[in-house]
C-alpha cells in the first residue's frame, strides 16, 4: 500500500483539475495514506533574487495551504506544505527524497506549453530523473468547453496493470514497486516481455524462453496474469497490448537492456511515457 503521496502544484489549470477532481477521487478508493504538496518557483538565486522570493514564497504558501485546507475538509491527510526555489523537475525530486514518500503523482502537463514542446513538460522531467516511482497521468484540453479533460478514472488505475518486463534487473524493481505499492488493489495484470533482440531465426526460441521466464514472475503476485510475448519496437508493442487489454495503466522500469542503444535512439520507457495516452507508472532502477 502507499503511505505517502507527494503531489506538485504549479496552480494551472491542469493542476487545479487534478486537485479538485482526480486526487480526492484517487484518495477515496483507500489506497493512498497521506498527501505532501509541493510548489516550485521557478528560477535562479542570484543578486536581489532572494529578496523577492520571500514574496513569491509566501504567496505561494498561503495558495499551497489554501489546496492543503480543501483536501482536509474532504478526508484526505495532508502532512505537509513545501514551497522551493529552482527548477521544478529538480526541486520536485529533492522534495521526494527528503520526505520519503512512496509516489509522486504527476498531471502531464503544465501551463509552459510553448516551451514544454521544446524541452519537454516538467512532468516528463521528473519522471527522467526521479528516485521514486512516478505516476504519470495524462490529460487532454477540451477546445470546446475551454477546460481539461480527464481521459482516464482516477478510481480504477490499478485495476489493470499491464507489467512490461524486459528481464534486466530493472524488472525486480518493477515487480517489487507493483507488489509494494497497489497488488491489493489489482484485478487483474497482464505481463508483457517484448523480444526485440536477436537474429531472425532465433526469434522463435527467445519467444519461448521468454514465455517460461514470465510463468516465473506470475508467480510473485498475488493476482492473476495473462502472460504475452511480441515482437518488434517494444515502446509500440506495450502501447498496443495495454490498449487490446483494456489495462488502466502500463508500469515499467526506467533503465532498458541496452544503455548504448537508449542513448542513440531514446529508451523504451521514454517512447512510452510519451506516446501512451494511459497513466504510466515509471519505476526508477
Amino acid at each position: 500500500m502507499i503511505k505517502t503521496v507527494l503531489f506538485p502544484v504549479d496552480f494551472s489549470m491542469v493542476s487545479k483539475y487534478a486537485f479538485s477532481n482526480c486526487i480526492p477521487r484517487f484518495f477515496s478508493t483507500g489506497v493512498a495514506e497521506e498527501l505532501v504538496l509541493v510548489h516550485v518557483v521557478e528560477g535562479y538565486p542570484s543578486g536581489d533574487y532572494y529578496v523577492d522570493f520571500d514574496k513569491f514564497e509566501m504567496e505561494a504558501k498561503k495558495k499551497l495551504d489554501k489546496v492543503a485546507s480543501d483536501f482536509k475538509e474532504i478526508g484526505i491527510n495532508v502532512t505537509k506544505t513545501v514551497v522551493r526555489l529552482g527548477t521544478p523537475a529538480l526541486e520536485i525530486a529533492k522534495v521526494a527524497e527528503d520526505e520519503d514518500v512512496d509516489l509522486i503523482y504527476m498531471p502531464s502537463k503544465g501551463e509552459h506549453i510553448l516551451r514544454d514542446m521544446f524541452v519537454g513538460t516538467t512532468a516528463a522531467n521528473v519522471a527522467r530523473v526521479a528516485t521514486k516511482p512516478v505516476l504519470l497521468v495524462k490529460y487532454e484540453w477540451d477546445k470546446a468547453r475551454h477546460t481539461v479533460k480527464c481521459i482516464w478514472d482516477a478510481r480504477r488505475v490499478f485495476d489493470k496493470p499491464l507489467i512490461a518486463l524486459d528481464f534486466s534487473p530493472c524488472s525486480d524493481s518493477v515487480v517489487e514497486a507493483v507488489k509494494t505499492l497497489f497488488e491489493d488493489y489489482v484485478k487483474k495484470g497482464t505481463l508483457l516481455h517484448v523480444v526485440d533482440y536477436g537474429k531472425p531465426d532465433e526469434v522463435k526460441d527467445n519467444m519461448k524462453k521468454a514465455l517460461e521466464e514470465l510463468k516465473k514472475y506470475a508467480q510473485k503476485f498475488k493476482f492473476e496474469c495473462d502472460i504475452e510475448v511480441d515482437t518488434g519496437i517494444a515502446s509500440n508493442s506495450i502501447i498496443n497490448e495495454a490498449i487490446i487489454k483494456g489495462s488502466t495503466v502500463i508500469a515499467i522500469g526506467k533503465i532498458g537492456r541496452s544503455i548504448i542503444k537508449d542513448l542513440l535512439l531514446g529508451s523504451t520507457a521514454d517512447n512510452v511515457m510519451r506516446k501512451s495516452m494511459l497513466p504510466v507508472l515509471l519505476t526508477p532502477c
